[in-house]
């Protein structure tokens, strides 16, 4: 049997799979933890990758590295981190992309040359932070890499020329979709001057080496590029992940360019491209409700369906973070509509629930008005999982939702793109993708859905325009 590791360097952890290449079944599984916090050690991410992996990788014919998308990670001329890597969710540099955006002559001009218009969590927008704030460690950077290059460099051997491929790229801010190359010039501009090395491009089977026992390396790829290889998206699919944060995206075989900045126009990792609309809080607007109310996540749930749907007016715009999606850096969470009828558990709880979906069906209306038709609405993330979630999705998207088999869909992308990479054919191998459920909504049910979005909007229209 040939077997293939996939791994997931995620924001929490390192989770792994290893897969029979033929099939996709999962054989074995590893996970190991990551630091908190919005900006960590790169070395960090290795550690946990070698504690996750130990005994593994001996095992394997291929791997491939899926991992957040848009971190900076800073090298010296020695290949040594120069600074604690920015992860996607900091937002320190949200100043710096809007001063991105007005310098190159606006949104317009930035969606035609690479396809998204610079927020805070894009690569580019770190690296003028970095230049403007600490110009004495950007002197000493002469290399950027992003979090599964990083990985995959440290597989292969420090002495190797560090690769990405076109998924993760097209994060940057400085890399191109449409043309398939680096924007040096932009990379220039955000960096007050300097240009430091960015790794080659590879093909999306490419290999990109070996580990030291022999194992073949694949090119890798950013999470959402994953996980949109692992669950085999075909036209017409929309897929709601439900994570750390909530991502809308949809294969494509066009670039995108959407100047509103709310559409990021990625590819993907079969050479296609991977249109994402993404918010900051998704199931943290769940744990974090849990916590406030002293209970776990099952007992959320439960009080969540004892109060109506629309919580009798109770808003929850669920902005912790900030957010991306609207573009609302320095926002913070809001409950609106208290009165002595709504200030119950079970109405929070389920104002939370709603304010998280209604976010994320904002998010899919965004990838809607350019053209998408979903045929199937797909939800992933730690958050499906929950019975409720899935029905009140259904409810507020007035569409019916399918719920993939719970797995680790982007080290499951990853691990097919090894076994892609190794077998050299045209097209990846086709892994089933099983079903766990599918979630009908009647008319009654949309209906309802239908009004806890209007006031939903209201709410957030009143506050923000």
């Amino acid at each position: 049997m040939t077997r293939v590791a996939g791994v997931d360097s995620s924001t929490q952890s390192c989770k792994i799979v290893v897969c029979d290449a033929a099939t996709g079944t999962v054989l074995e599984r590893a996970t190991a933890p990551h630091p908190d916090g919005t900006a960590v050690p790169a070395e960090a991410w290795w550690d946990a990758l070698r504690a996750a992996s130990d005994g593994l990788l001996d095992r394997v014919d291929a791997i491939a590295v899926a991992a957040q998308q848009q971190g900076m990670v800073p090298l010296d001329a020695d290949g040594a981190p120069v600074r604690d890597a920015l992860l996607w969710n900091d937002t320190r540099s949200a100043a710096a992309a809007d001063d991105l955006v007005r310098e190159l002559g606006g949104p317009r001009r930035w969606a035609d040359a690479v396809g998204s218009v610079p927020v805070a969590s894009f690569t580019v927008a770190k690296l003028r932070w970095f230049a403007d704030h600490e110009p004495h460690l950007a002197d000493r950077t002469r290399r950027i890499l992003l979090p599964h290059d990083y990985l995959t460099w440290r597989l292969r051997g420090l002495d190797a020329e560090p690769v990405t491929d076109r998924g993760d790229a097209s994060g940057t801010g400085y890399w191109s979709p449409a043309t398939g190359h680096y924007r040096e010039d932009l990379l220039a501009l955000a960096f007050r001057g300097r240009t430091p090395l960015l790794p080659r491009v590879l093909e999306p089977a490419e290999a990109a080496g070996r580990t030291a026992t022999g194992a073949l390396i694949a090119a890798g790829t950013g999470d959402n590029a994953g996980a949109a290889l692992g669950l085999g998206l075909e036209p017409g699919d929309v897929v709601l992940s439900l994570g750390t944060s909530g991502t809308a995206y949809a294969r494509a075989e066009t670039p995108s360019a959407d100047s509103s900045g709310a559409i990021a126009g990625f590819a993907d990792a079969t050479g296609a491209f991977l249109p994402l609309v993404c918010t900051l809080n998704a199931a943290r607007v769940l744990t974090s409700a849990a916590q406030l109310l002293g209970v776990d996540l099952p007992d959320l749930e439960t009080l969540a369906a004892q109060a109506p749907p629309g919580a009798d007016g109770l808003v929850m715009l669920p902005y912790l973070t900030g957010e991306r999606t609207p573009n609302l850096p320095h926002a913070a969470g809001s409950l609106h509509g208290l009165c002595p009828r709504t200030m119950h558990p079970g109405h929070l709880a389920r104002a939370a629930y709603e304010g998280m979906l209604c976010n994320l069906a904002d998010a899919l209306d965004r990838l809607v008005a350019t053209g998408i038709s979903p045929r199937r609405i797909l939800l992933i993330g730690g958050a499906a999982r929950s019975p409720l979630v899935r029905a009140i999705a259904a409810q507020i998207l007035g569409h019916p939702v399918t719920v993939p088999e719970p797995e680790e869909y982007v080290a499951l992308g990853a691990a097919r793109q090894a076994a892609w990479a190794l077998a050299g054919t045209a097209a990846p191998p086709r892994w089933p993708t099983r079903t766990a459920a599918e979630i009908s909504v009647s008319p009654d049910a949309a209906d309802s859905g239908r009004a806890v979005r209007a006031t939903y909007a209201r709410t957030r229209d009143t506050l923000y325009g």
